[in-house]
């Protein structure tokens, strides 16, 4: 039997085990919250199954935006259908691991931040109570629940709603819980949206366990925490690596919160700061971190036709080539603090050769805001590139300084600079070049 035919035996058997079992909880005009399981952290020794225990659904709509409503994934009743827009399109939010067995409150936040956008169904998929033992069961589990989220799917295709307008949201391991709804559905899904999607169990799977562009019409991923619980490899489309996908700007490198949560919590955060439509939060395609920082991919030519991709709801990212692109990488950087976006700006310094290496702290500088950051100055060359980041335009910066960081006895201690060059991207390079006469000298502070 093909994997394909098999999905379909048992989401028939799952469409049949909820309408005999029922749902806990059934849909009344009562406002509805995501679920806290306390047991999941006093039951660790348990393995639960996900088929006793249905995932709840509750369903945001402008009309009833501070009022989730909880409905039946089977017998959608004539009040749930009231509440739903067959016409419009439906957006599922799913969570991932619950360590503690608390509800995600960012949930609401996210379903609220989607309508503000568009007047759209949201869908938030309620599986805490699976989600909340120990990892591996959870892993265990996201098929399961996956067949329970293709029922709520099925009916309303049923009831006139397309496979296209679907729209899966998935955090971490809920990321994860879509690629296998969209596996269900023969990749007819429309979209795909995975935050952060979770590594351990994960990085060494087949496409078939795991999330792969194959899930959907477009599947799109940012990765913030890629070197601890989030996934390193490319699962999407275009899968977007701020900061490198690890060690996010702000997140700081103590307290288990900071240290483990922060980074992989980070591309939430990003999504939604993208939904505020404050400012762009754009990715650059290049062959690694390390190129895209030392200046050497400045534009979106080649695989996007210039047109660069940015994070929300714009359709496909805004990729306008056909066919869309696989797994393929972009970059950017983003600053500490909401809204997150900063401008990329490009940084050369043309300076007489160096017998050792040497450190310049650049500050960039526009009104009372300022930004410090380090460029290394290898022997190797006498031209050295880096983007940095800034909360503000290039034809915003007001100064830039330079200073010598290094140690005489370890680098260089003499750095004479020639010329200065900025310069904004993506974009063409029209730059700002500042040229002394003498050139300019830094010592070593003694």
């Amino acid at each position: 039997m093909s994997q394909q035919s098999l999905v379909q035996s048992l989401l028939a058997i799952c469409i049949t085990a909820v309408a005999l079992g029922g749902v806990p909880g059934e849909p009344s005009e009562e406002c509805a919250d995501m679920n806290t399981w306390s047991e999941g952290r006093n039951n660790r020794g348990r393995t639960p199954n996900a088929a006793d225990h249905p995932v709840r659904f509750l369903l945001l709509t402008r009309r009833n935006q501070s009022c989730a409503r909880l409905i039946s994934p089977v017998n959608l009743s004539a009040t749930d259908l009231s509440l739903f827009n067959l016409n419009l399109p439906i957006k599922l939010v799913l969570h991932g691991f619950r360590v503690t067995g608390s509800k995600p409150d960012w949930a609401m936040d996210l379903g609220k931040a989607l309508l503000r956008v568009e007047d759209v169904n949201v869908v938030m998929v309620d599986w805490v109570y699976t989600a909340s033992f120990t990892y591996p069961v959870a892993v265990e589990n996201h098929r399961e629940v996956s067949l329970q989220v293709s029922v709520l799917i099925n009916q309303l295709q049923k009831r006139g709603s397309k496979l296209e307008s679907f729209h899966l949201i998935g955090v971490s391991l809920g990321a994860h819980v879509a690629g296998f709804v969209g596996t269900i559905f023969g990749s007819k899904i429309g979209r795909i949206t995975a935050l952060d999607p979770a590594g351990p169990l994960f990085k060494n799977a087949d496409t078939s366990d795991r999330l792969d562009p194959s899930d959907a019409l477009f599947v799109e991923a940012i990765h913030t925490d890629a070197d601890n619980l989030g996934i390193s490899i490319p699962v999407g489309h275009v899968d977007f690596f701020p900061n490198g996908g690890k060690d996010q700007a702000g997140c700081a490198s103590s307290g288990l919160y900071n240290y483990v949560i922060c980074d992989h919590m980070r591309a939430l955060h990003l999504y939604m700061s993208a939904l505020n439509a404050s400012c762009p939060l754009t990715g650059i395609p290049c062959y690694g971190y390390e190129d895209f920082r030392a200046g050497r991919c400045v534009t979106c030519d080649g695989v996007f036709s210039g047109t660069c991709p940015t994070i929300g709801l714009s359709k496909n990212s805004g990729i306008t080539v056909s066919p869309l692109p696989k797994e393929q990488k972009v970059y950017l950087l983003t600053t500490a603090e909401p809204p997150y976006c900063a401008h990329h700006i490009l940084v050369e310094l043309t300076v007489s050769p160096l017998e050792r290496s040497a450190e310049l702290e650049v500050t960039l500088r526009t009104g009372t805001q300022e930004t410090q950051q380090r460029l290394k100055l290898e022997t190797s060359s006498t031209v050295h590139s880096r983007v940095l980041s800034h909360p503000a335009a290039r034809c915003e910066i007001s100064s830039i300084q330079l200073k010598n960081t290094g140690n005489r006895f370890f680098r260089q201690g003499n750095v004479h600079v020639a010329s200065v060059c900025i310069s904004e991207i993506p974009g063409s390079l029209v730059v700002l070049n500042l040229k002394p006469a003498s050139g300019f000298k830094f010592k070593t502070p003694p």
